[in-house]
C-alpha cells in the first residue's frame, strides 16, 4: 500500500511536473517570437541603412570629378557619417539581441537538463514498480482485494491512469532530450551569429574612421577657400530671397482674387444692405480659398495626407531642413530655409506630391520654379532645369514636372521644395512620407 501511495504521488507530481514544463515551453516560444521579430525589424533597418550608404557613396562619386572639395561633398559626407553611425547602433541592438537570445537558450537548456534528470528518476521508480507487479495474478488480486464495486473501479482506473502516465513519461523524456539536441545546435548557431555581428561592426567602426579623416581633410579645404565659398552662399541665399518674395507675392495676389471672387458672389447673391456688409467685411484668406467644393476637397485630402505624402524626387535625402538652423561649417552664419533641399542624383525628376493645379511656373536667374495650388495648400518646386508644364495645367501626384538641375562645378543635384497652407509657411518633412 505504501509503494501505491508514493507510486502515486509520484504520478501527481510528474502530473503538475508536465503541466509546468508545459507552461515553461509556452513562456519559451513567446519570447522567441518576441525575439525573432525584432531580429527581423533590425534586419530590415539595417538592410535599408545599407541602401542609403550605397546612395550617398553613388552621390559622392559623382562630386569627385571635381579634386577641390566643396561644401556639396560635405553635407553628403556628413550624411554619410550619420547613416554610418546609426548603421554601427543597429548592429548593437542586433547584438544585444542575440546576448539576450543566448541567455534565454542556455537557462532553457538548464531547465531541460534538470527537469530531464527528474522525469528519468520517476520513471525509472515506475519501471521498477511495474517489473516488481508485472504478472497478471497480482494485477487481478489488487482489483479483486477492494472493499466494494466502487473501489475495485478506482483500482482498475488507477492501473489505467498508471499505465497512460508511463508511455506519457517516456515520449516526454525522448520529446526532452530531442529538445535538448536541438537547443544545443541553435545556441551554437546564435554564437556564430553573434561572432558575424561583431566583425560587421569591427567593420563599419573603420569606416566611420576614414570617413571622420576625410571630413577633416574636406574642412582644411573648404577653409582655404572661404572667402569665394561666403560669396556662392551670399548670392545664393539672395536667390533664395527673391524667389520666396515672388512667391509670397503670387499667393498674396491668389487669396486677394479670391476674396474678391467671394465678394462678388456674395453680392450677387444677398440684398444690397446684406451686401455692404459683405464687402465691409471681406472672407478670410481660408475660406476664400475654399470657395468650390473642388477646393474644398482638395484642401481635405491634402491635410489628411499629412506624413504619407510621396516624396518629389525617387532617390534622395533632405540636406537642409526647415526653419533657421546653423551653416555646417560656418558657426557664425545661420541658414534660414522656407522650406527643405533634397539631394539627388544626376538625372533627378521632379514630381509632384499631391493633384493640383500649377499656378505659375517662376524663373529666378537661369532656373525654373513650379508653384501649385491644392485648394487651400501650395507646393514649391524650384532649381529645375527644364520645365515639363504650364500655368493651368490640372496634374496628378507624382506627375513629373521637370528636371533637376545639375551644378556643373561641383555635381550638386539638389530639390528645393516648399509647402504654405495660404500665405503660412510649412515644414515640408512633417509632410512627406517615412523612408
Amino acid at each position: 500500500m505504501r509503494v501505491r501511495n508514493k507510486i502515486s504521488g509520484q504520478v501527481q507530481s510528474g502530473q503538475h511536473l508536465i503541466l509546468m514544463l508545459t507552461l515553461a515551453f509556452c513562456a519559451f516560444l513567446i519570447d522567441t517570437v518576441a525575439l525573432a521579430q525584432s531580429k527581423r525589424e533590425l534586419e530590415k533597418k539595417k538592410e535599408k541603412l545599407n541602401k542609403e550608404i550605397a546612395y550617398t557613396n553613388q552621390l559622392l562619386s559623382q562630386t569627385k570629378k571635381n579634386k577641390s572639395a566643396s561644401m556639396n561633398q560635405l553635407v553628403t559626407l556628413n550624411r554619410k557619417i550619420t547613416q554610418r553611425k546609426e548603421l554601427i547602433s543597429t548592429i548593437n541592438s542586433e547584438i544585444s539581441v542575440v546576448d539576450t537570445e543566448m541567455k534565454q537558450v542556455s537557462t532553457d537548456i538548464e531547465n531541460i537538463n534538470s527537469n530531464l534528470e527528474k522525469l528519468k528518476k520517476q520513471y525509472a521508480e515506475m519501471a521498477y514498480y511495474a517489473y516488481k507487479n508485472q504478472n497478471t495474478y497480482s494485477t487481478i488480486m489488487f482489483v479483486l482485494s477492494a472493499e466494494d464495486f466502487n473501489q475495485a473501479w478506482k483500482r482498475m482506473k488507477y492501473l489505467r491512469t498508471l499505465s497512460d502516465y508511463r508511455v506519457q513519461q517516456r515520449n516526454l523524456i525522448i520529446k526532452l532530450q530531442d529538445s535538448l539536441s536541438g537547443q544545443k545546435a541553435a545556441l551554437l548557431n546564435v554564437k556564430q551569429n553573434k561572432v558575424q555581428l561583431l566583425a560587421q561592426e569591427e567593420k563599419q567602426k573603420q569606416q566611420l574612421d576614414k570617413e571622420k579623416k576625410d571630413q577633416v581633410l574636406m574642412l582644411n579645404n573648404l577653409t582655404q577657400r572661404e572667402k569665394k565659398l561666403r560669396t556662392d552662399l551670399k548670392e545664393k541665399q539672395r536667390q533664395e530671397q527673391v524667389l520666396a518674395a515672388k512667391i509670397e507675392s503670387i499667393i498674396r495676389r491668389e487669396i486677394q482674387l479670391a476674396q474678391e471672387a467671394a465678394r462678388k458672389k456674395a453680392a450677387s447673391s444677398v440684398s444690397a444692405d446684406a451686401s455692404k456688409r459683405k464687402i465691409e467685411s471681406p472672407a478670410s484668406a481660408s475660406s476664400a480659398l475654399t470657395a468650390t467644393p473642388e477646393a474644398i476637397r482638395l484642401s481635405n485630402d491634402f491635410e489628411s495626407n499629412k506624413g504619407s505624402l510621396p516624396w518629389p524626387v525617387e532617390q534622395g535625402f533632405i540636406s537642409s531642413r526647415f526653419g533657421k538652423h546653423p551653416h555646417p561649417v560656418w558657426r557664425d552664419v545661420v541658414l534660414n530655409n522656407n522650406g527643405i533641399d533634397i539631394k539627388s542624383s544626376k538625372g533627378a525628376r521632379a514630381r509632384t506630391v499631391f493633384e493640383g493645379k500649377v499656378l505659375r511656373v517662376i524663373m529666378v536667374m537661369d532656373k525654373y520654379a513650379v508653384l501649385i495650388q491644392h485648394g487651400e495648400y501650395f507646393t514649391l518646386y524650384s532649381n529645375l532645369n527644364e520645365v515639363y508644364v504650364k500655368a493651368g495645367d490640372k496634374v496628378i501626384t507624382k506627375q513629373v514636372l521637370g528636371l533637376v538641375h545639375t551644378n556643373e562645378d561641383d555635381g550638386k543635384t539638389e530639390l528645393h521644395l516648399e509647402i504654405w497652407k495660404g500665405s503660412s509657411k510649412m515644414d515640408p518633412e512633417s509632410w512627406l512620407a517615412r523612408r
